[in-house]
């Protein structure tokens, strides 16, 4: 059974977090016209731990004013790389879907783990790939950074959207205790989105963890429903500890949702799985709870 939905939503979350952020008395934000000159630009170098008002695709010194990552922000940089060998040698930045931008995605995708504790995706939480700005690069900029960025409750936990909300203190082991980010157990409303849940209460989904898609177009991995149900229902199975065998499918039904278009575009490959009941609703998590949790029915 199909449980997933596309939805178009536009919100305007980033004015509260831009309020206080603005650019400096007598500035355009516009680099070409006041390059810096190529030396300074060389030192530029983005840094871990900073926050930043924006999410940006692209580093650009003329707009890296990092915030006070206590107050309310969009995005936090917990990684900078850097691009070498063949990639360092070319005239321009990696671009959003090349080989290279994917490569680093990858490699900031494995020190998020670290940072945050766990697999981010279990978290209403992105992760971004940033590669410094084509006047960045021809001065001999080679670095990139690694963002972090928590996604609305809503739209962002269905994949509807990639937008980035404002959050107040550090990303750092935010999965390794009780957070608000941290998925947990849901219902569904009207429209069939998944909305958080107190699992101790009534409720029919809880997140049991990913799988990793292959590569490909975002849609077709969509279309082969019976394939996705089938990894998340083994994801499932490990979660719950029951066994992966011809009865499975008698014992947990299953949902999924999809990484947005814009997170696919950047590298995340990511299938967020979760337990569906579709009989009486659940007072608990089916965490470990093995065959007795989930009986054959």
């Amino acid at each position: 059974m199909r449980r997933w939905l596309r939805a178009v939503v536009v919100t305007a979350l980033v004015a509260a977090v831009l309020t206080g952020f603005g650019a400096p008395t007598g500035t355009d934000g516009d680099l070409t016209d006041d390059w810096l000159p190529v030396a300074e630009a060389e030192r530029f170098v983005a840094r871990a731990g900073d926050c930043h008002a924006l999410v940006e695709p692209t580093g650009r010194l003329a707009s890296y004013q990092p915030v006070d990552c206590a107050r309310p922000h969009l995005a936090e940089t917990f990684h900078v790389g850097t691009f070498t060998g063949a990639t360092a040698r070319r005239e321009h930045p990696p671009g959003a879907g090349s080989a290279a931008l994917l490569a680093a995605f990858t490699e900031c995708d494995r020190r998020a783990r670290d940072f945050v504790g766990g697999d981010w995706r279990g978290g209403r939480l992105s992760v971004q790939a940033t590669p410094t700005s084509p006047a960045g690069w021809a001065g001999g900029s080679r670095w990139y950074r690694c963002d972090l960025f928590v996604l609305d409750e809503v739209h962002g936990v269905n994949g509807d959207s990639d937008s980035a909300v404002p959050y107040s203190g550090s990303l750092r082991g935010v999965l390794t205790g009780d957070s608000p980010v941290r998925l947990t157990c849901f219902d569904e409303d009207e429209g069939r989105r998944l909305r958080q849940a107190p699992c101790a209460g009534p409720h029919r989904f809880e997140y049991a963890g990913t799988w990793t898609a292959p590569d490909g177009w975002h849609g077709e991995v969509d279309r082969d429903e019976e394939t996705v149900h089938t990894r998340c229902r083994q994801v499932i199975a490990r979660y719950a500890r029951v066994p992966v065998d011809d009865e499975l499918r008698y014992r947990t039904g299953s949902a999924y949702r999809l990484p947005s278009a814009q997170a696919w575009a950047r590298g995340d490959r990511g299938v967020r799985c979760f337990f569906w009941s579709g009989g009486r609703p659940l007072t608990g998590s089916v965490r470990g709870g093995g065959p007795t949790v989930l009986p054959v029915n």
